[in-house]
């Protein structure tokens, strides 16, 4: 049985900025104002999601700013494969907005005046998007603007790689053989492949990290804006993981993309983030650049990012101290969250 002592030492920790209790570091970020010269891409304003019981997303607030690479970190049952799923249009959220703002190429009767500010207001620009209302059509074009690079690349095994990289280009555009071959090769070029020599191989002949590179293939093939990637770097080898790492920045700045990466992979965050959110039991608790991230005294962040068993993210969970609703009907809360509950 816990004594008094530890179970205060879960609530309260003395750490630089003076005494964090378990309100301040749960307790979500201020959103900053978007910074002069940038604009905000995709606003998330206070976006909750449960499932039954289960509360997942309590109230997430992001801006993710037009061509940057931003990088959303997290331990296993944070929320970040939820959250991920909203931003593809695959979740709709019960509380909450995600508004995405029109593409640079639309005409200007198209994309109007498009919002810039951080302000939470429901208001929509013309030609931005609200994916919580959007309808099967509206939703559908959105997509066409997304590239998503699904953790183990989800390749379709019973295909080549030709037929695996060129299928949104059969399947959604309905090009000609001869545009989706010459595409697909420019494609695997572009992510340092030699696609003569495994156009006609199916996933099983290639190694994991060509795999994942063919996957990234298939992302950029429609030549989207955005790229979400699904924790792109999990089960690689370390060097494979730095090939993964470099491509993400030679894409970024070979097509000017907006990049979300969900990752809990600290070397892979500070090698291409622009800027790094912390997602903790479903709230964005710190967000930044680099250095900012690094020099940031919330408890929470600290043990993420030196990896303590000591800390908030293991203390309160083993004590069965998690907050109230952050679990499973049935089940102690904190379990979920600290098996590693797949959301």
């Amino acid at each position: 049985m816990a004594t008094d002592r530890t179970l205060r030492a879960q609530s309260v920790t003395h750490a630089a900025g003076g005494e964090w209790t378990r309100e301040r570091w749960e307790a979500a970020a201020p959103l900053a104002p978007v910074p002069e010269g940038r604009e905000a891409l995709i606003r998330i304003r206070d976006v909750n999601k449960s499932f039954g019981q289960r509360r997942i997303l309590r109230g997430v607030t992001l801006d993710v700013y037009r061509g940057e690479t931003l990088v959303i970190l997290g331990g296993s049952g944070s929320g970040k494969t939820t959250l991920i799923k909203h931003l593809m249009g695959f979740l709709r959220a019960d509380a909450g907005t995600i508004h995405v703002a029109a593409p640079p190429t639309a005409s200007p009767a198209q994309a109007g005046s498009v919002a810039t500010g951080s302000d939470s207001g429901s208001r929509l620009a013309v030609g931005e998007i609200d994916l919580g209302t959007a309808g099967p059509d509206q939703v559908a074009v959105y997509r066409r603007r997304l590239g998503v690079v699904f953790q183990g690349a989800a390749l379709l095994n019973s295909l080549t790689v030709l037929e695996n990289v060129g299928l949104p280009l059969v399947e959604v555009d309905r090009r000609p053989a001869n545009e989706v071959y010459e595409r697909v090769v420019e494609a695997l070029r572009r992510v340092y492949l030699p696609a003569q020599e495994i156009l006609h191989l199916k996933p099983a002949s290639l190694s994991g990290g060509m795999r994942k590179r063919v996957g990234i293939a298939r992302a950029i093939i429609q030549k989207p804006e955005i790229i979400l990637y699904d924790e792109p770097t999990t089960g690689l080898d370390p060097v494979t993981v730095n090939g993964v790492n470099e491509l993400t920045l030679d894409l970024q700045k070979q097509l000017g993309v907006t990049s979300i990466v969900i990752t809990h992979d600290l070397d892979a965050a500070f090698r291409i983030a622009d800027r790094i959110a912390m997602l903790y039991l479903g709230r964005i608790i710190a967000v930044g650049n680099r250095e900012s991230i690094r020099q940031d005294a919330n408890p929470v962040l600290r043990q993420m990012l030196t990896g303590s068993t000591q800390g908030p993210l293991t203390e309160a969970y083993l004590q069965g101290h998690a907050p109230v609703g952050h679990a499973p009907a049935g089940q102690p809360s904190g379990v979920a969250a600290a098996a590693g509950g797949g959301n």
